[in-house]
């Protein structure tokens, strides 16, 4: 199950970021649920929202979580949640969660808007896999258009080496749905 947690801005943005990431995803799940958490209803910031969200739609399988800006705060707290009562999160990718502390026994994937924003976020934790843009592109940007964002992936292997290659913000989180 993929669960988008977005931010707080017009849906219009999250419709465009579910059209350029998801397209090749939706090809290859036959059975794959995506949810979409209702910002319109609920905070985006409330880790309680998000997690009677999940309960309510019962996943049977492990969930990737895709959350954005101000979803961020709400759904890391929920996939902590989650885990905690016998879930399974398979990644959490947090799109410009400037701030928010991420942590937890699954593999935490940060994409920032630009340079300053993934350095100091990644104080906070993020995983060793990030993305961040370069050139820097503004916030709301970043999920409209992430198929035109470019920028770094950066990479960290078992041995402590780091590395980053070129390539766009869509390319990154499409290869983390592969996994």
């Amino acid at each position: 199950m993929l669960l988008i947690c977005p931010g707080i801005h017009q849906i219009e943005l999250t419709e465009s970021f579910l059209n350029r990431v998801l397209e090749d995803w939706r090809k290859q799940q036959k059975s794959g649920e995506l949810l979409i958490f209702p910002t319109q209803d609920y905070p985006a910031y409330s880790s309680l929202d998000i997690f009677k969200f999940i309960c309510e739609n019962n996943p049977k399988s492990a969930i990737i979580i895709i959350s954005f800006s101000a979803g961020v705060v709400g759904a890391i707290g929920a996939a902590l949640a989650w885990e905690h009562f016998g879930g399974t999160v398979k990644a959490f990718i947090a799109i410009d969660g400037w701030g928010v502390p991420l942590v937890g026994n699954f593999p935490i994937y940060r994409i920032s808007h630009d340079y300053f924003t993934h350095w100091s976020s990644a104080l906070l934790g993020g995983g060793k896999e990030s993305f961040y843009a370069d050139p820097a592109v503004e916030h709301l940007e970043l999920w409209r258009s992430p198929h035109t964002t470019k920028g770094w992936w950066n990479h960290e292997t078992s041995t402590g080496l780091k590395t980053a290659t070129p390539t766009t913000a869509t390319i990154f989180i499409q290869n983390l749905l592969i996994v």
